[in-house]
């Protein structure tokens, strides 16, 4: 495979992916961001803790979906994630269903 196959490649991966996340959003309340993964799900509990000096957070998510490329299932039940960095969460409007 060559190079410019390879970049090809990954850029495909790349927009079914977004494709794929332009489809499901509307199926979710929240958008959580760490400094590692980007999260869709419907339920969100974030915990501060303290260990050594440290802080961290405890970050659970329910019914989710990863948006990772080479994830083959990206919609998971329950999500743990602990991180050291700050964790972005936003609301996300969700429309009436039109008829």
């Amino acid at each position: 495979m060559s190079a410019e196959e390879l970049e090809n490649y990954e850029t495909n991966l790349e927009l079914d992916l977004y494709r794929e996340y332009r489809d499901v959003s509307s199926l979710f309340s929240y958008v959580v961001e760490t400094e590692r993964r980007f999260y869709l799900c419907n339920q969100v509990d974030i915990k501060p803790r303290t260990a050594g000096g440290e802080v961290f957070f405890e970050v659970k998510l329910t019914d989710a979906w990863v948006w990772d490329v080479y994830r083959s299932a990206r919609f998971v039940k329950s999500v743990s994630v602990v991180t050291f960095k700050d964790v972005n969460i936003e609301e996300l409007n969700r429309p009436e269903i039109a008829l």
